[in-house]
């Protein structure tokens, strides 16, 4: 088959089109021809290997894993005999341990969840990792409730896109924040209130918010907590190396000392919140919003681009044709 292989860290340009084996499932493994794939930041960190604490994760001195890619969605071709839910021809979208940009992955059965027929595999393939962590910030962490207003800083790119859709289907008062060009995609999406950054600073304006979502965080820990409502709570889900140290270090400790929550989201794949998602996309709740899409001889460019930090909503990976079935 079919995949784009890195077998050093490096720039994009490291990624090959070459053909490898097509993987057998284990027993608790669905095997998958891949329709589609997304990209996301931390598939690009791994790429790099920078920064340098991802080289735990993904080999010291070299990739381990040598085929990108986390989000995926296809069709079921094989299971392993523990297998229960899925069967041959299911549909399917979820996550997998990296490979996904190639033509076959395996994974395991409960990080993935029934595609709906409503949507693309190229829909599909946006949701995972940004839907989840925009989900879970926004339900577990931020304990959003129905007329809460809500802040989403970062709002054009994937996590927060989704988090403006997933906060208005609980019911909450959203506010988007995002540079010019997208201020228009933010109220398509349903944000009730579009604060352009380029033009106005939330953290410095008297307004405050119940709960603030900052897919890509680039104000101090100060400047949140000063723009929480008295018992706001914030929570980071991407951004700066600062804003993330910040959380880490200081969040506890500004939570222990007044009624303001400061915390980080890191998404964990759950079948159950899969399900979750499946059927706000079924309703036509949330609709994934894609920046570009390109086929998966051109990975490094998805790669490229991703780099630039302008994309609208999510870059996609096209492996297989729907038609060729």
């Amino acid at each position: 088959m079919k995949a784009m292989v890195h077998t050093q860290y490096g720039p994009p340009d490291v990624l090959q089109l070459m053909e490898v084996a097509k993987p057998v499932p284990k027993d608790d493994e669905v095997l998958i021809k891949i329709h589609a794939a997304s990209v996301n930041p931390f598939d690009l960190h791994l790429m790099r290997g920078k920064p340098i604490f991802v080289r735990l994760i993904g080999g010291l001195f070299k990739p381990k894993r040598k085929i990108p890619g986390t989000d995926i969605a296809g069709r079921v071709e094989a299971v392993g005999k523990n297998i229960k839910q899925f069967h041959p021809g299911d549909d399917v979208f979820g996550a997998k341990g990296g490979g996904g940009f190639a033509e076959y992955g395996c994974a395991l059965e409960d990080k993935l969840a029934l595609k709906p027929a409503n949507i693309t595999f190229e829909d599909a393939a946006a949701v995972t990792v940004a839907a989840i962590t925009a989900f879970q910030g926004l339900r577990d962490k931020g304990q959003i409730q129905p007329g809460q207003r809500v802040l989403v800083d970062g709002a054009s790119g994937g996590v927060g896109t989704f988090a403006v859709q997933i906060a208005k289907s609980f019911g909450a008062e959203v506010t988007a924040v995002c540079s010019s060009r997208n201020v228009e995609t933010a109220r398509s999406i349903g944000a009730d209130h579009v604060i352009d950054y380029t033009q106005a600073d939330f953290t410095k304006n008297g307004q405050h918010y119940d709960l603030i979502l900052a897919a890509n965080a680039h104000h101090s820990i100060f400047d949140y907590r000063r723009a929480l409502s008295p018992k706001g709570i914030y929570v980071m889900a991407g951004g700066g190396g600062v804003q993330m140290l910040q959380v880490m270090l200081l969040g506890p400790l500004l939570s222990m000392i007044g009624s303001k929550k400061m915390c980080f989201i890191s998404a964990k794949i759950k079948d159950q919140d899969l399900v979750f998602l499946r059927d706000l996309l079924e309703a036509g709740k949330v609709v994934p919003v894609i920046a570009r899409c390109y086929p998966l001889s051109r990975a490094a460019e998805a790669f490229r681009y991703l780099a630039e930090g302008h994309a609208q909503g999510k870059i996609v990976i096209t492996v297989t044709s729907s038609n060729s079935d």
